[in-house]
This record gives structure tokens, sequence and C-alpha cells, in this order.
């Protein structure tokens, strides 16, 4: 893959997604996302990274819950986002949630973000820190929606890209999330991201360099001659043979 045409294809004005440019962290975020998914096709990887566009605001970068693109402080403090979440938990601002989760430090952190600690052990993480370290958050977000960790749904039930414009209920954003009225704009991104992975060569094979030429048999000369003189012995004996006993 030529990941210089892949940046300069997301770079272009009507790919519709980062305008003309990239920061260094969308770049580095995006990198990790296209290494950790080494080897899948196309429309997976489209995929990925189309709901981790959504999930990052566009970023690309794992942060921890509460952090929106508009925060100048990426990474505040595990007790400033613990209050922001206990803050809203008491506005009845988070219904989906019965009891907190994030008191003992297991809130969302990464590019697809995990929460509960169930679900980081679910990805073999004992410190929850590790999910915003680059190589760690990318992985997640890649095996989470290869194998269906985020919500069961995993890439392969889905038929790419003809699925995307599936009903809510069978969308392929439901991978990551339930129903949010994100599916159009994650499927315009997955499109955005699917042109510039194909531009850019994702998943073809390089052509093998030539095979080296053979080197000459050096035995074959020498073999050449044994057969030439086996050849004269016998035509040596034959012709004693016809000249017959001498008288």
């Amino acid at each position: 893959m030529d990941r210089s045409a892949f940046f300069a294809a997301l770079r272009e004005r009507d790919n519709g997604i980062f305008g003309t440019s990239l920061t260094q962290r969308q770049v580095e975020g995006t990198e990790a996302l296209l290494d950790a998914g080494k080897g899948l096709p196309l429309h997976w990887m489209a995929n990925i990274n189309a709901n981790v566009y959504r999930e990052t605001g566009g970023g690309m970068y794992p942060v921890k819950e509460t952090v929106f693109p508009h925060h100048k402080d990426k990474n505040p403090s595990d007790a400033t986002v613990i209050s922001r979440l206990d803050r809203a938990f008491a506005k009845g601002q988070l219904t989906w949630v019965r009891t907190p989760y994030w008191r003992n430090g297991a809130f969302g952190r990464g590019q697809l973000m995990i929460t509960h600690d169930h679900n980081y052990r679910k990805f073999g993480i004992t410190n929850y820190a590790d999910a915003l370290k680059l190589d760690v958050s990318a992985r997640i977000a890649v095996e989470g929606m290869v194998e269906g960790h985020f919500t069961g749904k995993k890439l392969a039930d889905f038929d790419f890209p003809a699925d995307l414009d599936n009903p809510p209920k069978t969308d392929p954003r439901r991978i990551v999330n339930g129903i949010d009225g994100s599916d159009d704009l994650v499927q315009s991104y997955h499109m955005a991201f699917a042109t510039a992975l194909e531009v850019a060569g994702w998943g073809e094979v390089p052509p093998a360099a030539p095979a080296p030429a053979p080197e000459p048999d050096a035995t074959i000369p020498d073999d050449i001659a044994r057969k030439a003189a086996a050849y004269d012995r016998i035509a040596a004996i034959t012709a004693d043979i016809g000249k017959g006993p001498t008288p």
C-alpha cells in the first residue's frame, strides 16, 4: 500500500472528511489503525476508520470519555472525567446507565471506547490507562469490530458496501453502537476512506521479484565428455567385431 497516496486522497477537497489537511495526531491515529488492520478486506478497514472518525469527532486519536474536539485539554485527569460523569448522571443525562461504571476508573478510553472493568479485561487490559496507548487503542478498535466484542455484531456479519444502505436495525454501525442517528454520516465516512484505500492499493500483492537465472551446471561438459568416450569405445569394439577373425 502506498500511504502517501492514501493520505493525499484523504486531503482531496472532494473527499469530504478532512478538508485539505490532517494534523499530525490524525495521521498517527490513522496509521495505527492501518498497522493493526493489515491484511483485512478493504471495506472492513474503511468501516473501522469510519467508526473511529465518528467516535473521535474526526480526531482519530484515543481520548478519555467526556473529551470532545472543542476541548483544549485532550487529556484531563481521571478525577476530572469522573466528576463530569457524576454531574451528568445526577442531572439524568445518562439515561442508559443504571449503575455508575466510572467511579473505579473504568470509564471510556480509546479510539472506540471501552467501558466497564469486564470489557477492559475482555481485551486483556488490566491497567485502564493502557487503552490510551496508540497501538493498544488501534488493536482494540480492530479486534473489537472483527470479533464482535463491542455489541456482538462483527464485520463478517455484513456484505460491504451494499449493507451500508440497510435500515437502522441491521446497519453495520450496530457493530459499534446502538441506533444513534449517525448511520448516514458513517456511511459517507466509510466511502471516503474506501476510495482512499483503493487509490493507495490496499490489499494489492506487490509483484514478485523475478527469479534469478539458474547458474550453469559445471558438470555438464564432463558428463558429455564421459558419454562421448563411452560411445567411442563402443564404436571401436563394434568395428573389431565386424572385421571377423584374422585368417
